[in-house]
């Protein structure tokens, strides 16, 4: 398996959580205001941490999967919302070709809003940028929706091991 092809599995499973994570607010009818929730002061509300996630999967295609999409820049006003994005962005990776991405070694140069810059090779950007960051926000929005009350357990977050899942003899 090679790094585009492990980024893709990775980013459709946890899409999937993101998804379970915003259905699972719904159903247990937490206002959609809930999205301004932050853990600290100094942290990105419950809304960004969905659209950050989100944004590394198409900062990803964009960077090193030869797939020019647009970051997500509008605030999501409902769950719905976030789901129906969740949606589409599943779609665009699913469709991805792991063999059109860049080779493993091809040199991505990564510049942030507040000017740090990073050179390191495609199969680097996304095992040491792209994925870490998705996973943290994807927690982040979980640690919010637990603090808001929603019954999560850790068999959401990775509720796509129940395909691996083997009965015991």
């Amino acid at each position: 398996m090679n790094y585009a092809e492990l980024a893709q599995g990775t980013f459709a499973n946890m899409l999937g959580t993101l998804d379970r994570l915003a259905a699972a607010a719904e159903d247990a009818g937490l206002p959609d205001s809930v999205l301004e929730a932050r853990l600290a002061e100094d942290m990105f509300p419950l809304e960004l941490q969905f659209r950050v996630a989100m944004n590394q999967v198409l900062l990803a295609l964009g960077q090193v999967g030869n797939t020019p999409v647009a970051l997500e820049a509008k605030t999501y006003a409902s769950f719905a919302e976030i789901r129906a994005r969740i949606a589409v962005i599943a779609a665009t990776i699913a469709e991805s070709d792991p063999a059109q991405w860049a080779p493993a070694e091809a040199t991505v140069d990564l510049t942030l809003p507040n000017g740090v810059r990073f050179v390191m090779s495609s199969a680097e950007d996304i095992r040491d940028w792209i994925l870490p960051n998705f996973y943290f926000h994807v927690t982040m929005a979980y640690a919010l929706l637990r603090r808001e009350g929603v019954p999560l357990g850790k068999l959401d977050f990775v509720a796509h091991m129940a395909r691996h899942r083997v009965e015991p003899d």
